[in-house]
């Protein structure tokens, strides 16, 4: 399984911006091959976007989904970087690095 990891920078209100994120961009990744889940979290000023897809192409083609979304629909949160990583265990997932474990 592979993640994508975004940060953005943000003004405003950033529960509205979450809100938004979640009925916006929620359902389009959805609907794009090899979505398994979504997180958004707040810091200061920062906005960390992370989904998990099958593999990193499916990763990389929902970077093109949400770039437009956001473009047309945030216009006051701005990209500071994009990341993908293989997960390498997940307590939701099942992922594990221990040898012999069950994934």
């Amino acid at each position: 399984m592979q993640a994508r990891m975004a940060t953005y920078t943000f003004s405003g209100d950033g529960k509205d911006i979450a809100r938004r994120a979640e009925e916006g961009i929620l359902p389009i990744l959805q609907s794009q091959p090899g979505f398994k889940a979504y997180t958004v979290a707040l810091g200061d000023a920062e906005v960390l976007s992370m989904s998990v897809w099958d593999t990193r192409s499916d990763a990389e083609a929902s970077s093109e989904v949400v770039a437009s979304w956001v473009a047309e629909n945030m216009k006051e949160i701005d990209l500071i970087g994009v990341h993908y990583g293989e997960i390498m265990f997940s307590t939701v997932f099942g992922v594990t690095t221990a040898v012999g474990a069950p994934a």
